[in-house]
């Protein structure tokens, strides 16, 4: 009888342990809308990739006083949908979490930014994109497929999720921040096989916010523009924003926004003396981190906030 109960005792212990091991690194809050970006699998896709996990360890550095989820391994990309509970503006923002290609800061650069959209009136749909090595572009070009079949999937589900198609923007950090200014400079052809009506229509974002970005600026050619980043006067509207003392390099932000000037793109530029790198919204005595309220004057300025334009009024 006791032998019996000690195999029982182990079973559900060995089953606890599994189920414990087989949870999500991460996954959204119930009650959000969540979509496979490629419903057949990523293109490239290899077979048995590892599970997601999260490498943030206890030795990570804290964030404002937090710690944050560095995920990785994300071989299934997704997307998932944050609309705002009142005040909805009709805008949506498509967010790309920085980690440098490696890993993407989810929380700290996704959930707590739709939070904060969210509050503003505007949709945010975070994207999940494959990690690690999928960019950037066009070292890997995975990353920059993810982006533009994201930015499709919402402009074709526009009507269906209450946002108003023509006020679409992306807004990225650190990597994130490089995709999202790949994505506003490579939206003319998609670099995948077209799968569904998502594939039909535009994948150009209306504007951009560049969060401290990297590889806009090519550090081994004494800061010369990344030529794979090509603006043009398509180029959307954009806002860009980095610490001086960023380790990444200030030099990104700056010459992003001389490219844009010269191809007389509107674009507004905020250089702060402080703040270092991946500071995400979170909120500390450094006036960098205000950044926010800036982007919605800005998006003000765009008439892409009006405080009266509902999904159905057109952008002024």
């Amino acid at each position: 009888m006791m032998q019996n109960r000690l195999l029982i005792l182990a079973t559900l212990i060995g089953g606890s342990a599994s189920l414990f091991a087989q949870k999500p690194a991460w996954q959204p809050a119930p009650g959000h809308l969540t979509l496979p970006l490629w419903p057949n699998g990523a293109p490239g896709a290899a077979p048995n990739p590892a599970p997601e996990v999260d490498t943030t360890t206890a030795k990570d550095n804290l964030i404002a006083g937090k710690p944050l989820i560095r995920l990785g391994n994300v071989s299934s990309p997704t997307l998932t949908l944050y609309t705002p509970r009142s005040n909805n503006t009709g805008a949506a923002v498509v967010v790309f979490p920085g980690g440098g290609y490696h890993i993407l800061a989810i929380d700290l650069e996704g959930t707590e930014v739709c939070d904060w959209l969210n509050s503003a009136g505007i949709a945010c749909v975070l994207v999940k994109y494959r990690v690690p090595d999928s960019g950037p572009y066009p070292k890997s070009s995975a990353a920059l497929q993810d982006s533009q079949r994201a930015l499709g999937m919402v402009r074709a589900h526009a009507g269906e999720w209450h946002i108003d198609p023509r006020r679409i923007g992306v807004l990225g950090f650190s990597a994130g921040a490089h995709l999202a200014a790949a994505l506003s400079t490579h939206f003319d052809r998609r670099l995948y096989d077209p799968m569904d009506a998502a594939d039909g229509v535009s994948c150009r974002p209306d504007f951009a916010v560049i969060v401290y970005p990297g590889y806009l600026a090519l550090a081994e050619k004494d800061f010369a523009p990344n030529p794979d980043i090509h603006v043009t006067d398509q180029t959307p509207p954009s806002f860009i924003v980095q610490a001086e003392d960023d380790p990444v390099h200030v030099e990104n932000a700056v010459v992003y926004f001389l490219a844009l000037k010269s191809a007389k793109v509107p674009a507004e530029l905020h250089i702060y003396a402080g703040g270092g790198h991946g500071y995400g919204l979170r909120r500390t005595a450094l006036p960098v981190t205000a950044w926010p309220l800036s982007v919605e004057t800005w998006l003000r300025t765009l008439k892409v906030l009006s405080g009266s334009a509902g999904p159905d009024a057109p952008a002024k």
